[in-house]
């Protein structure tokens, strides 16, 4: 069955009525959770089965890429910031490489056990010190050392079962702005972009299952915002570059989205311009403006999300008796162990 092209969110813990409806409605193929939505991992699963229930075929997903970004943390194990590697990366380059292709399958593993499909990582962002939402979940200030750190998360992700998605294309790091409060804009040229932001993006394609764009105008290159921009993602991204996984918008919610109008516009901005799949988070009534207007356009389902689901699962129980996770969660550097709920069930 092919699933709606909306990501919405909930509030609590346990679904309400009015969330069970949205995630019902037909252009509704994906929830993404937060922190908000976690208590302990019973809860967490309980709340990931309920959604199950209400639909079966929906992508559920989560920011859990370490460090700052991590939605769940008791019973998880703590994962550092990506750019945490690198001094010892440029140190002892293999080993620690090594160890973030552990850190991929670990991240992975223990989301995959909960039933959950995906985390939206790696960050492929260049950070060059500018954009302080970026900073320390970017894995470098270097293009090709990027590609190094975020091949081998990858390759661990992959091996847990779980898509990856390179974000915040093509580069959120070389701007000052938050673009979930601003509109940022970057002014360089197509070809200081292609030379440096781009270079992780074009060099990992092959292990790229999505891409989500970033909510940044750069005037030289689009007067639209890259995710909102048919040049951008049609164009360089599918045409010129030959990416035939998924897209997904940003957070239609977030400020650096504004400029295409309403919550309605957006959406028809973003699936115009070549998103497979948009979100619309923390605005219930905005959610529930896009389903509709997209219900009265007989939007079509996108057949790329179908490749975004788990590819394999493995339970938690199961998953604690692997010598890989105990190894990682009781030696690697910056790993905390997770703490064991008693008499956790296994779903």
């Amino acid at each position: 069955m092919s699933a709606g092209v909306v990501m919405v969110d909930v509030a609590g813990t346990a679904l309400s009525a009015e969330d069970a409806e949205l995630l019902r409605h037909p252009q509704v193929g994906g929830l993404i959770l937060f922190s908000r939505n976690f208590e302990n991992l019973t809860q967490l699963q309980a709340l990931v089965q309920a959604v199950r229930e209400c639909s079966p075929d929906i992508l559920i997903a989560v920011d859990h890429e370490g460090g700052r970004v991590q939605r769940f943390r008791t019973e998880f194990s703590a994962i550092p910031a990506m750019q945490s590697f690198l001094p010892d990366f440029r140190k002892n380059p293999q080993a620690t490489l090594s160890a973030v292709r552990d850190v991929g399958w670990l991240m992975a593993s223990e989301l995959l056990a909960t039933g959950i499909d995906i985390s939206f990582a790696p960050v492929l962002d260049v950070d060059d010190h500018h954009c302080k939402v970026i900073a320390d979940r970017a894995f470098s200030p270097e293009p090709l050392e990027v590609v190094q750190l975020a091949g081998a998360f990858m390759r661990g992700m992959h091996e847990a079962g779980m898509a990856t998605t390179g974000k915040h294309f093509p580069g959120h790091g070389s701007v000052t702005g938050d673009s979930h409060l601003v509109q940022p804009v970057d002014e360089r040229s197509f070809d200081e972009i292609a030379a440096h932001d781009l270079v992780p993006f074009k060099q990992l394609l092959p292990q790229l299952d999505a891409v989500m764009p970033a909510h940044i105008v750069f005037p030289q290159v689009d007067a639209r915002p890259v995710g909102f921009s048919a040049h951008w993602l049609g164009r360089c991204l599918r045409q010129d570059m030959g990416f035939e996984g998924m897209i997904f918008s940003d957070d239609l919610s977030m400020a650096g989205a504004h400029s295409a109008g309403d919550y309605a516009a957006r959406a028809d901005a973003a699936l115009g311009a070549g998103c497979d799949m948009v979100l619309v988070c923390n605005d219930r009534a905005g959610s529930w403006q896009v389903v509709k207007h997209l219900e009265a356009c007989a939007t079509a389902p996108s057949v790329r999300i179908a490749s975004m689901r788990m590819r394999r699962r493995v339970h938690w129980d199961d998953l604690r008796q692997m010598s890989r996770w105990q190894h990682l969660v009781s030696g690697l550097p910056g790993i905390d162990a997770p703490a064991v709920a008693v008499g956790e069930p296994q779903q």
